[in-house]
């Protein structure tokens, strides 16, 4: 009888804990993006809880909040990185206040072009970049592209960083960006981006910098008509995870969610290149003036003292500038 009675007290707690695994792997996930339907970012987003939701076979599920929803970007990754939210989808610019190492790419001009930021992803510096964010509880999963961001402004063409000086700029909440700014004799205004319309519209900023989709999306071509390609920061976004959450899941859940990521990510690619083209194009056609830059030189340098007190700021990451430099 005892015997008996050992036997239903253990299958009763073996069904205890097996729906209390259950009941965990079953928690909807959250996921912030702060960009608008129909953006490539928010479609990849999409993607990404549909195919993990298949994967897994409906065990891991995440409910995606687009258009900052669940609040601004430097707010998000604190909830991120506490457990109030388990995915997002973060421009590392924003990241690189808490993040030494994602705050390299803020650099000004640190990559050549978009093709050489993959390159630098995807080697030395990527496996570095990631390890940082890991330590502050961010885990990449997938990189997405975030395109050439560029000044535009409501005065004149940028041509030479002559036409900067005394210029208020809006520049994301990072002192690489307002330092850069400040370096070309121009004023910074860090301030969210659902404020920037408004603030371009009464003259509160004269200008910002951004990408072709983001520029076009969100209506600043309206308020602001000279678009300049300066390309003066290449910065991605990442797919991420809490770690906390990441460290929980079996391995074979980890490889399922790292596949569901980096297949949203070259989604995200595809659709980003193909609305870089329409953006420019319908903006363009509303009488946006558009300039070129053929020679950057000397706004690369101007650089000089943001890279000099960065690096005088953190020595150790050094190390990290010169291989992202270096790489081919």
């Amino acid at each position: 009888m005892n015997y008996l009675k050992r036997i239903i007290l253990a299958t009763a707690a073996a069904a205890l804990v097996a729906g209390l695994c259950v009941s965990a792997q079953a928690k909807e996930w959250r996921g912030w993006n702060i960009h608008v339907a129909g953006y490539p970012n928010t479609v990849a987003m999409d993607k990404f809880a549909e195919l993990l939701k298949e994967k897994s076979g409906g065990r891991l599920t995440v409910k995606m909040y687009h258009s900052g929803t669940l609040g601004s970007q430097p707010d998000a990754i604190e909830q991120l990185r506490i457990g109030g939210i388990e995915i997002g989808n973060f421009n590392l610019g924003p990241l690189g206040p808490i993040v030494p190492e994602a705050n390299v790419v803020s650099l000004p001009f640190i990559f050549k072009d978009v093709d050489h930021m993959w390159r630098v992803l995807d080697g030395k510096a990527g496996d570095i970049i990631n390890e940082g964010m890991t330590k502050y509880g961010i885990v990449p999963l997938a990189w997405y592209d975030a395109g050439a961001r560029c000044f535009y402004n409501s005065k004149h063409p940028i041509n030479t960083p002559a036409d900067v000086v005394g210029m208020k700029v809006r520049v994301m909440n990072n002192d690489l960006y307002s330092g850069m700014i400040a370096a070309l004799g121009g004023n910074p205004s860090p301030m969210a981006f659902a404020e920037v319309y408004q603030s371009l519209k009464t003259g509160v900023v004269d200008g910002a910098e951004n990408n072709w989709p983001s520029y076009e999306s969100t209506g600043h071509y309206e308020v602001a008509k000279y678009y300049s390609l300066s390309q003066h920061l290449i910065i991605p976004e990442t797919l991420c995870i809490n770690a906390k959450v990441w460290a929980g899941l079996s391995p074979e859940d980890q490889k399922i969610v790292k596949e569901a990521a980096v297949e949203s990510a070259m989604l995200q690619r595809k659709l980003w290149k193909e609305r870089e083209v329409a953006s420019k194009d319908k903006v363009l056609a509303a009488g946006v003036e558009y300039n070129e830059i053929p020679d950057k030189s000397a706004f690369q340098a101007a650089m000089k003292p943001v890279y000099e007190k960065f690096l005088k700021d953190n020595p150790n990451l050094k190390t990290l500038v010169e291989t992202i430099q270096n790489t081919p």
